[in-house]
Protein backbone atom coordinates (compact mmCIF):
# COMPACT_ATOMS: atom_id res chain seq x y z
CA UNK A 1 0.00 0.00 0.00
CA UNK A 2 1.30 3.45 -0.97
CA UNK A 3 1.03 6.47 1.30
CA UNK A 4 0.97 10.18 0.29
CA UNK A 5 3.59 12.56 1.60
CA UNK A 6 4.72 16.13 0.81
CA UNK A 7 5.99 17.02 -2.66
CA UNK A 8 9.02 15.08 -3.73
CA UNK A 9 10.74 13.89 -6.89
CA UNK A 10 8.93 11.03 -8.71
CA UNK A 11 11.06 7.91 -9.20
CA UNK A 12 9.91 7.64 -12.84
CA UNK A 13 9.46 11.20 -14.24
CA UNK A 14 11.89 12.94 -11.80
CA UNK A 15 9.43 15.84 -11.33
CA UNK A 16 8.52 17.56 -8.11
CA UNK A 17 4.93 16.40 -7.45
CA UNK A 18 2.73 15.06 -4.79
CA UNK A 19 4.16 11.58 -4.46
CA UNK A 20 3.22 8.30 -2.91
CA UNK A 21 5.62 5.89 -1.29
CA UNK A 22 5.59 2.18 -2.23
CA UNK A 23 6.31 0.06 0.82
CA UNK A 24 7.45 -2.82 -1.42
CA UNK A 25 10.29 -1.06 -3.23
CA UNK A 26 10.47 2.12 -0.99
CA UNK A 27 10.42 4.40 -4.03
CA UNK A 28 8.34 7.67 -4.55
CA UNK A 29 5.85 7.83 -7.40
CA UNK A 30 3.49 10.50 -8.69
CA UNK A 31 -0.11 9.42 -9.01
CA UNK A 32 0.16 8.59 -12.72
CA UNK A 33 3.30 6.50 -12.38
CA UNK A 34 2.09 4.92 -9.16
CA UNK A 35 -0.83 3.53 -11.18
CA UNK A 36 1.56 2.14 -13.79
CA UNK A 37 3.73 0.67 -11.07
CA UNK A 38 0.74 -1.11 -9.53
CA UNK A 39 -0.30 -2.46 -12.90
CA UNK A 40 3.19 -3.88 -13.42
CA UNK A 41 3.08 -5.59 -10.02
CA UNK A 42 -0.36 -7.01 -10.76
CA UNK A 43 0.95 -8.36 -14.09
CA UNK A 44 3.83 -10.13 -12.31
CA UNK A 45 1.33 -11.61 -9.85
CA UNK A 46 -0.75 -12.95 -12.75
CA UNK A 47 2.36 -14.59 -14.23
CA UNK A 48 3.15 -16.26 -10.91
CA UNK A 49 -0.45 -17.49 -10.61
CA UNK A 50 -0.28 -18.80 -14.17
CA UNK A 51 3.00 -20.65 -13.43
CA UNK A 52 1.39 -22.05 -10.29
CA UNK A 53 -1.60 -23.32 -12.25
CA UNK A 54 0.64 -24.89 -14.90
CA UNK A 55 2.74 -26.69 -12.24
CA UNK A 56 -0.45 -27.94 -10.59
CA UNK A 57 -1.57 -29.32 -13.94
CA UNK A 58 1.82 -31.02 -14.41
CA UNK A 59 1.46 -32.76 -11.04
CA UNK A 60 -2.01 -33.99 -12.04
CA UNK A 61 -0.68 -35.28 -15.35
CA UNK A 62 2.26 -37.05 -13.68
CA UNK A 63 -0.10 -38.74 -11.23
CA UNK A 64 -2.43 -39.79 -14.05
CA UNK A 65 0.41 -40.96 -16.36
CA UNK A 66 3.33 -42.23 -14.25
CA UNK A 67 4.62 -44.36 -17.17
CA UNK A 68 5.78 -41.18 -18.87
CA UNK A 69 8.76 -41.19 -16.50
CA UNK A 70 12.07 -41.63 -18.35
CA UNK A 71 13.17 -44.32 -15.86
CA UNK A 72 9.94 -46.25 -16.47
CA UNK A 73 10.62 -45.92 -20.17
CA UNK A 74 14.05 -47.46 -19.65
CA UNK A 75 12.43 -50.35 -17.80
CA UNK A 76 9.92 -50.74 -20.61
CA UNK A 77 12.75 -50.84 -23.13
CA UNK A 78 14.58 -53.47 -21.05
CA UNK A 79 11.37 -55.50 -20.91
CA UNK A 80 10.90 -55.31 -24.68
CA UNK A 81 14.51 -56.31 -25.34
CA UNK A 82 14.30 -59.18 -22.86
CA UNK A 83 11.06 -60.49 -24.36
CA UNK A 84 12.65 -60.36 -27.82
CA UNK A 85 15.67 -62.27 -26.57
CA UNK A 86 13.47 -64.88 -24.86
CA UNK A 87 11.39 -65.29 -28.01
CA UNK A 88 14.52 -65.79 -30.10
CA UNK A 89 15.90 -68.36 -27.64
CA UNK A 90 12.58 -70.18 -27.43
CA UNK A 91 12.37 -70.41 -31.22
CA UNK A 92 15.95 -71.70 -31.38
CA UNK A 93 15.25 -74.48 -28.88
CA UNK A 94 11.93 -75.36 -30.51
CA UNK A 95 13.92 -76.06 -33.66
CA UNK A 96 16.51 -78.01 -31.66
CA UNK A 97 13.79 -80.11 -30.03
CA UNK A 98 12.07 -80.77 -33.36
CA UNK A 99 15.39 -81.75 -34.96
CA UNK A 100 16.20 -84.16 -32.09
CA UNK A 101 12.76 -85.76 -32.34
CA UNK A 102 12.94 -86.02 -36.12
CA UNK A 103 16.44 -87.52 -35.96
CA UNK A 104 15.19 -90.17 -33.53
CA UNK A 105 12.33 -91.08 -35.87
CA UNK A 106 14.64 -91.08 -38.91
CA UNK A 107 17.06 -93.44 -37.17
CA UNK A 108 14.25 -95.85 -36.28
CA UNK A 109 12.95 -95.65 -39.86
CA UNK A 110 16.43 -96.40 -41.23
CA UNK A 111 16.71 -99.50 -39.03
CA UNK A 112 13.22 -100.57 -40.12
CA UNK A 113 14.10 -100.22 -43.81
CA UNK A 114 17.25 -102.28 -43.32
CA UNK A 115 15.25 -104.98 -41.51
CA UNK A 116 12.62 -104.97 -44.26
CA UNK A 117 15.31 -105.43 -46.91
CA UNK A 118 16.78 -108.41 -45.08
CA UNK A 119 13.35 -109.99 -44.64
CA UNK A 120 12.70 -109.54 -48.34
CA UNK A 121 16.03 -111.14 -49.25
CA UNK A 122 15.62 -114.28 -47.12
CA UNK A 123 12.06 -114.70 -48.34
CA UNK A 124 13.13 -114.53 -51.97
CA UNK A 125 16.03 -116.90 -51.38
CA UNK A 126 13.90 -119.18 -49.16
CA UNK A 127 16.89 -119.44 -46.79
CA UNK A 128 15.72 -119.14 -43.21
CA UNK A 129 15.09 -121.20 -40.11
CA UNK A 130 13.63 -120.83 -36.59
CA UNK A 131 16.72 -118.98 -35.28
CA UNK A 132 16.47 -116.45 -38.12
CA UNK A 133 12.82 -115.86 -37.30
CA UNK A 134 13.59 -115.33 -33.61
CA UNK A 135 16.35 -112.87 -34.55
CA UNK A 136 14.04 -110.86 -36.83
CA UNK A 137 11.25 -110.87 -34.26
CA UNK A 138 13.68 -109.57 -31.61
CA UNK A 139 14.95 -106.82 -33.93
CA UNK A 140 11.40 -105.77 -34.76
CA UNK A 141 10.53 -105.65 -31.05
CA UNK A 142 13.61 -103.51 -30.36
CA UNK A 143 12.79 -101.09 -33.18
CA UNK A 144 9.17 -100.83 -32.00
CA UNK A 145 10.37 -100.06 -28.48
CA UNK A 146 12.73 -97.36 -29.79
CA UNK A 147 9.86 -95.70 -31.66
CA UNK A 148 7.44 -95.86 -28.72
CA UNK A 149 10.12 -94.89 -26.17
CA UNK A 150 11.93 -91.87 -27.65
CA UNK A 151 15.26 -90.69 -26.20
CA UNK A 152 15.10 -88.80 -22.92
CA UNK A 153 14.79 -85.08 -23.56
CA UNK A 154 14.46 -82.49 -20.82
CA UNK A 155 14.58 -78.74 -20.35
CA UNK A 156 17.14 -77.37 -17.90
CA UNK A 157 16.83 -73.87 -16.45
CA UNK A 158 19.62 -71.77 -14.98
CA UNK A 159 18.21 -70.55 -11.66
CA UNK A 160 21.12 -68.17 -11.13
CA UNK A 161 19.95 -65.79 -13.87
CA UNK A 162 17.12 -63.27 -13.48
CA UNK A 163 16.06 -64.04 -17.04
CA UNK A 164 16.45 -67.79 -16.96
CA UNK A 165 18.53 -69.34 -19.69
CA UNK A 166 17.39 -72.72 -20.90
CA UNK A 167 18.98 -75.46 -22.93
CA UNK A 168 17.83 -78.75 -24.38
CA UNK A 169 19.46 -81.82 -22.87
CA UNK A 170 19.03 -85.13 -24.63
CA UNK A 171 20.35 -88.63 -24.06
CA UNK A 172 20.13 -88.98 -27.84
CA UNK A 173 23.42 -87.13 -28.21
CA UNK A 174 26.52 -88.09 -26.24
CA UNK A 175 28.28 -85.18 -24.59
CA UNK A 176 31.99 -85.50 -25.12
CA UNK A 177 33.96 -84.30 -22.08
CA UNK A 178 37.44 -83.08 -22.80
CA UNK A 179 39.98 -85.27 -21.06
CA UNK A 180 43.67 -84.68 -20.64
CA UNK A 181 45.95 -87.16 -22.36
CA UNK A 182 49.39 -88.14 -21.12
CA UNK A 183 52.51 -89.66 -22.62
CA UNK A 184 52.50 -93.38 -21.91
CA UNK A 185 56.26 -93.59 -21.37
CA UNK A 186 57.20 -91.84 -18.14
CA UNK A 187 60.26 -89.85 -17.15
CA UNK A 188 61.82 -90.88 -13.84
CA UNK A 189 62.28 -87.65 -11.89
CA UNK A 190 63.17 -89.10 -8.48
CA UNK A 191 65.00 -92.30 -7.53
CA UNK A 192 65.00 -95.25 -9.88
CA UNK A 193 68.32 -96.51 -8.50
CA UNK A 194 66.94 -99.43 -6.50
CA UNK A 195 65.87 -99.27 -2.88
CA UNK A 196 68.27 -97.86 -0.32
CA UNK A 197 69.09 -94.93 1.91
CA UNK A 198 71.58 -93.07 -0.30
CA UNK A 199 70.61 -89.58 -1.49
CA UNK A 200 69.88 -90.90 -4.99
CA UNK A 201 67.63 -93.67 -3.65
CA UNK A 202 64.21 -94.15 -2.07
CA UNK A 203 62.75 -96.96 0.00
CA UNK A 204 59.00 -97.56 -0.40
CA UNK A 205 57.97 -93.92 -1.04
CA UNK A 206 54.36 -92.91 -0.37
CA UNK A 207 52.85 -89.42 -0.60
CA UNK A 208 54.33 -86.51 -2.60
CA UNK A 209 53.96 -82.77 -2.98
CA UNK A 210 55.03 -80.73 -6.07
CA UNK A 211 55.85 -77.05 -5.54
CA UNK A 212 55.73 -74.27 -8.13
CA UNK A 213 59.34 -74.73 -9.25
CA UNK A 214 58.61 -78.45 -9.80
CA UNK A 215 60.65 -79.58 -6.83
CA UNK A 216 59.28 -82.86 -5.50
CA UNK A 217 58.86 -83.52 -1.77
CA UNK A 218 58.54 -87.22 -0.92
CA UNK A 219 57.44 -89.13 2.17
CA UNK A 220 60.27 -91.69 1.92
CA UNK A 221 58.52 -94.14 4.19
CA UNK A 222 60.97 -96.94 5.09
CA UNK A 223 63.88 -94.48 5.18
CA UNK A 224 61.88 -92.51 7.81
CA UNK A 225 62.49 -89.17 6.14
CA UNK A 226 61.14 -86.39 3.94
CA UNK A 227 63.38 -85.67 0.95
CA UNK A 228 63.32 -82.88 -1.59
CA UNK A 229 64.44 -83.37 -5.18
CA UNK A 230 64.90 -80.23 -7.22
CA UNK A 231 64.04 -80.19 -10.91
CA UNK A 232 66.55 -82.18 -13.01
CA UNK A 233 68.56 -83.16 -9.93
CA UNK A 234 70.21 -86.61 -9.66
CA UNK A 235 69.90 -86.77 -5.88
CA UNK A 236 67.73 -85.48 -3.08
CA UNK A 237 68.13 -83.36 0.02
CA UNK A 238 66.92 -84.60 3.42
CA UNK A 239 64.41 -82.13 4.88
CA UNK A 240 63.21 -84.12 7.91
CA UNK A 241 64.80 -87.37 9.10
CA UNK A 242 64.22 -90.10 11.66
CA UNK A 243 67.07 -89.25 13.99
CA UNK A 244 66.50 -88.36 17.67
CA UNK A 245 63.42 -88.52 19.82
CA UNK A 246 61.47 -86.22 17.53
CA UNK A 247 62.38 -88.12 14.36
CA UNK A 248 59.97 -89.58 11.84
CA UNK A 249 58.88 -93.20 11.78
CA UNK A 250 57.37 -94.37 8.49
CA UNK A 251 55.88 -91.10 7.18
CA UNK A 252 53.09 -91.73 4.69
CA UNK A 253 51.97 -88.35 3.35
CA UNK A 254 52.93 -84.67 3.08
CA UNK A 255 50.99 -81.51 2.18
CA UNK A 256 51.94 -77.82 2.09
CA UNK A 257 50.19 -75.25 4.27
CA UNK A 258 50.33 -71.98 2.31
CA UNK A 259 48.94 -69.89 5.17
CA UNK A 260 51.76 -70.86 7.54
CA UNK A 261 54.39 -71.54 4.86
CA UNK A 262 54.99 -74.97 6.35
CA UNK A 263 54.68 -78.69 5.65
CA UNK A 264 52.25 -81.03 7.36
CA UNK A 265 53.48 -84.60 7.67
CA UNK A 266 51.66 -87.83 8.50
CA UNK A 267 54.09 -89.53 10.91
CA UNK A 268 52.32 -92.86 10.81
CA UNK A 269 54.08 -95.22 13.22
CA UNK A 270 54.58 -92.42 15.74
CA UNK A 271 50.78 -91.96 15.58
CA UNK A 272 50.92 -88.21 15.08
CA UNK A 273 50.69 -85.38 12.56
CA UNK A 274 53.45 -82.77 12.68
CA UNK A 275 53.90 -79.26 11.33
CA UNK A 276 57.37 -78.61 9.91
CA UNK A 277 58.86 -75.17 9.19
CA UNK A 278 61.70 -75.47 6.70
CA UNK A 279 63.29 -72.13 7.63
CA UNK A 280 62.68 -71.66 11.33
CA UNK A 281 64.68 -72.33 14.46
CA UNK A 282 61.68 -74.05 16.02
CA UNK A 283 61.13 -76.14 12.93
CA UNK A 284 58.78 -78.85 14.20
CA UNK A 285 55.47 -78.87 16.09
CA UNK A 286 53.11 -81.72 16.93
CA UNK A 287 49.60 -80.88 15.67
CA UNK A 288 47.73 -84.11 16.37
CA UNK A 289 48.66 -87.00 18.67
CA UNK A 290 47.45 -90.57 19.16
CA UNK A 291 46.05 -91.11 15.68
CA UNK A 292 46.80 -93.91 13.20
CA UNK A 293 47.18 -91.37 10.43
CA UNK A 294 47.77 -92.10 6.76
CA UNK A 295 46.46 -89.55 4.24
CA UNK A 296 46.40 -85.76 4.60
CA UNK A 297 44.81 -82.85 2.83
CA UNK A 298 44.09 -79.19 3.64
CA UNK A 299 41.18 -77.04 2.46
CA UNK A 300 41.01 -73.38 1.41
CA UNK A 301 40.12 -72.35 4.98
CA UNK A 302 43.17 -73.98 6.54
CA UNK A 303 41.36 -77.00 8.00
CA UNK A 304 43.46 -80.17 8.04
CA UNK A 305 41.86 -83.50 7.17
CA UNK A 306 43.43 -86.76 8.37
CA UNK A 307 42.44 -90.35 7.51
CA UNK A 308 42.57 -92.73 10.49
CA UNK A 309 43.01 -96.26 9.14
CA UNK A 310 42.58 -97.85 12.56
CA UNK A 311 39.23 -96.22 13.36
CA UNK A 312 38.10 -96.22 9.71
CA UNK A 313 37.26 -92.51 9.65
CA UNK A 314 38.39 -89.07 8.52
CA UNK A 315 38.53 -86.11 10.90
CA UNK A 316 38.93 -82.38 10.32
CA UNK A 317 41.18 -80.28 12.51
CA UNK A 318 41.95 -76.61 12.94
CA UNK A 319 45.36 -75.83 14.38
CA UNK A 320 45.01 -75.72 18.15
CA UNK A 321 42.04 -78.09 18.27
CA UNK A 322 42.23 -80.76 20.97
CA UNK A 323 39.86 -83.08 19.18
CA UNK A 324 39.07 -83.23 15.51
CA UNK A 325 35.57 -83.17 14.02
CA UNK A 326 34.35 -86.37 12.39
CA UNK A 327 33.58 -85.74 8.70
CA UNK A 328 33.47 -89.24 7.16
CA UNK A 329 33.07 -92.79 8.40
CA UNK A 330 33.30 -93.35 12.13
CA UNK A 331 30.59 -96.02 12.08
CA UNK A 332 32.89 -98.98 12.37
CA UNK A 333 34.64 -100.98 9.68
CA UNK A 334 32.28 -101.85 6.85
CA UNK A 335 31.08 -101.22 3.31
CA UNK A 336 27.84 -99.31 3.91
CA UNK A 337 27.72 -95.76 2.56
CA UNK A 338 28.30 -94.36 6.06
CA UNK A 339 31.30 -96.63 6.67
CA UNK A 340 34.91 -96.95 5.55
CA UNK A 341 37.40 -99.80 5.52
CA UNK A 342 41.04 -98.75 6.00
CA UNK A 343 40.90 -95.28 4.36
CA UNK A 344 44.24 -94.18 2.92
CA UNK A 345 44.80 -91.12 0.72
CA UNK A 346 42.30 -88.24 0.67
CA UNK A 347 41.64 -85.13 -1.45
CA UNK A 348 39.53 -82.00 -0.84
CA UNK A 349 38.08 -79.87 -3.67
CA UNK A 350 37.11 -76.18 -3.78
CA UNK A 351 33.58 -76.99 -2.54
CA UNK A 352 35.04 -78.84 0.48
CA UNK A 353 33.83 -82.16 -0.89
CA UNK A 354 36.10 -84.92 0.37
CA UNK A 355 37.36 -87.79 -1.79
CA UNK A 356 38.55 -90.87 0.13
CA UNK A 357 40.47 -93.84 -1.19
CA UNK A 358 38.52 -96.52 0.68
CA UNK A 359 41.26 -99.07 0.35
CA UNK A 360 39.70 -102.15 1.98
CA UNK A 361 36.44 -101.68 0.06
CA UNK A 362 38.25 -101.23 -3.27
CA UNK A 363 36.42 -97.99 -4.02
CA UNK A 364 36.67 -94.20 -3.85
CA UNK A 365 34.05 -92.36 -1.81
CA UNK A 366 32.92 -88.75 -2.09
CA UNK A 367 31.56 -87.05 1.02
CA UNK A 368 30.12 -83.60 0.41
CA UNK A 369 30.40 -81.07 3.23
CA UNK A 370 28.30 -82.00 6.31
CA UNK A 371 27.06 -85.24 4.71
CA UNK A 372 26.09 -88.20 6.90
CA UNK A 373 27.16 -90.69 4.25
CA UNK A 374 29.20 -90.78 1.08
CA UNK A 375 28.63 -91.79 -2.53
CA UNK A 376 30.75 -94.22 -4.56
CA UNK A 377 32.49 -92.37 -7.39
CA UNK A 378 34.99 -95.06 -8.49
CA UNK A 379 35.05 -98.83 -8.11
CA UNK A 380 32.75 -100.37 -5.53
CA UNK A 381 32.21 -103.55 -7.57
CA UNK A 382 34.51 -105.78 -5.58
CA UNK A 383 38.23 -106.30 -6.04
CA UNK A 384 39.22 -106.97 -9.65
CA UNK A 385 40.89 -105.68 -12.79
CA UNK A 386 37.93 -104.79 -15.00
CA UNK A 387 37.27 -101.15 -15.76
CA UNK A 388 34.43 -101.22 -13.24
CA UNK A 389 36.74 -102.37 -10.46
CA UNK A 390 39.71 -101.31 -8.38
CA UNK A 391 42.21 -103.30 -6.36
CA UNK A 392 43.44 -101.78 -3.08
CA UNK A 393 43.35 -98.15 -4.34
CA UNK A 394 45.73 -95.60 -2.86
CA UNK A 395 46.38 -92.08 -4.25
CA UNK A 396 43.36 -90.01 -5.29
CA UNK A 397 43.33 -86.53 -6.86
CA UNK A 398 40.73 -84.53 -8.82
CA UNK A 399 41.54 -82.23 -11.74
CA UNK A 400 39.91 -78.88 -12.57
CA UNK A 401 37.27 -80.66 -14.69
CA UNK A 402 36.15 -82.74 -11.71
CA UNK A 403 37.66 -85.96 -13.10
CA UNK A 404 38.92 -88.39 -10.47
CA UNK A 405 42.35 -90.03 -10.76
CA UNK A 406 43.02 -93.15 -8.69
CA UNK A 407 46.24 -95.10 -8.11
CA UNK A 408 44.86 -98.60 -8.72
CA UNK A 409 47.62 -100.19 -6.69
CA UNK A 410 46.89 -103.90 -7.12
CA UNK A 411 46.40 -103.52 -10.88
CA UNK A 412 49.58 -101.45 -11.38
CA UNK A 413 47.79 -98.65 -13.20
CA UNK A 414 46.23 -95.20 -12.76
CA UNK A 415 42.52 -94.97 -13.52
CA UNK A 416 40.34 -91.96 -14.29
CA UNK A 417 36.64 -91.84 -13.45
CA UNK A 418 34.04 -89.18 -14.19
CA UNK A 419 31.47 -88.98 -11.40
CA UNK A 420 28.36 -90.92 -12.40
CA UNK A 421 30.17 -93.22 -14.87
CA UNK A 422 29.82 -96.98 -14.43
CA UNK A 423 33.43 -97.61 -15.38
CA UNK A 424 36.74 -95.78 -15.53
CA UNK A 425 39.52 -95.58 -18.08
CA UNK A 426 43.20 -96.40 -17.84
CA UNK A 427 45.29 -93.22 -17.86
CA UNK A 428 48.82 -94.66 -17.51
CA UNK A 429 50.25 -98.06 -16.67
CA UNK A 430 48.11 -101.14 -17.05
CA UNK A 431 50.88 -102.95 -18.93
CA UNK A 432 51.56 -105.47 -16.22
CA UNK A 433 53.75 -105.30 -13.14
CA UNK A 434 57.27 -104.17 -14.06
CA UNK A 435 59.94 -101.49 -14.12
CA UNK A 436 59.81 -100.36 -17.74
CA UNK A 437 58.92 -96.74 -18.49
CA UNK A 438 55.37 -97.75 -19.46
CA UNK A 439 54.90 -99.96 -16.39
CA UNK A 440 54.20 -99.46 -12.70
CA UNK A 441 54.71 -101.62 -9.64
CA UNK A 442 52.27 -100.85 -6.81
CA UNK A 443 51.53 -97.15 -7.56
CA UNK A 444 50.83 -95.09 -4.45
CA UNK A 445 50.68 -91.26 -4.21
CA UNK A 446 49.52 -89.02 -7.06
CA UNK A 447 49.98 -85.32 -7.82
CA UNK A 448 49.81 -82.73 -10.62
CA UNK A 449 52.26 -79.91 -11.19
CA UNK A 450 51.18 -76.43 -12.31
CA UNK A 451 51.25 -77.55 -15.97
CA UNK A 452 48.95 -80.51 -15.28
CA UNK A 453 51.67 -83.11 -15.77
CA UNK A 454 50.90 -86.25 -13.75
CA UNK A 455 53.31 -87.57 -11.09
CA UNK A 456 52.97 -91.14 -9.79
CA UNK A 457 54.76 -92.68 -6.82
CA UNK A 458 55.94 -96.03 -8.25
CA UNK A 459 56.40 -97.58 -4.84
CA UNK A 460 57.95 -100.99 -5.42
CA UNK A 461 60.24 -99.54 -8.11
CA UNK A 462 61.31 -96.92 -5.52
CA UNK A 463 60.90 -94.03 -7.94
CA UNK A 464 58.64 -91.11 -8.93
CA UNK A 465 57.37 -91.17 -12.51
CA UNK A 466 56.33 -88.08 -14.43
CA UNK A 467 53.83 -88.47 -17.27
CA UNK A 468 53.83 -85.35 -19.42
CA UNK A 469 50.51 -83.92 -20.55
CA UNK A 470 50.00 -84.08 -24.31
CA UNK A 471 49.17 -80.60 -25.58
CA UNK A 472 46.15 -80.45 -27.87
Amino acid sequence: MATAINKAQCFVCNKEKNTYSCRGCSNEFCFTHLTEHRQKIETQLEEIINDHDQFQQTIIQQKQNPLDSSLIQQINQWEANSIHQIQQTAEEYRKTLMNLTQKSIDDVEKKFIELSQKLKEIRQENEFNENDLKHFQLKLTQITKELLTPPSISIEGDSQEFIKKISVLSSFEEIQIKKNKFQQFAITVVGGNGYGHQLNQLNFPNGIFIDNDKSVYIADCVNHRIVKWKLNSDKGQIIVDGNGNTGLNRPTDIVFDKENNSFIISDSTNKRVILYFDKNQINQQILISNIKCFGLTIDKNGFIYVSDYENHEVRRWKQGDKKGELVAGGNGKGKRLNQLNVPSYIFIDADCSLYISDCGNHRVMKWIKNAKEGTIVAGGNGQGNSRKQLSVPRGVIVDHLGQIYVADRGNHRVMRWCEGDEEGGIVVGGNGQGNQSNQLNLPSGLSFDDEENLYVVDQLNHRIQKYEKILN
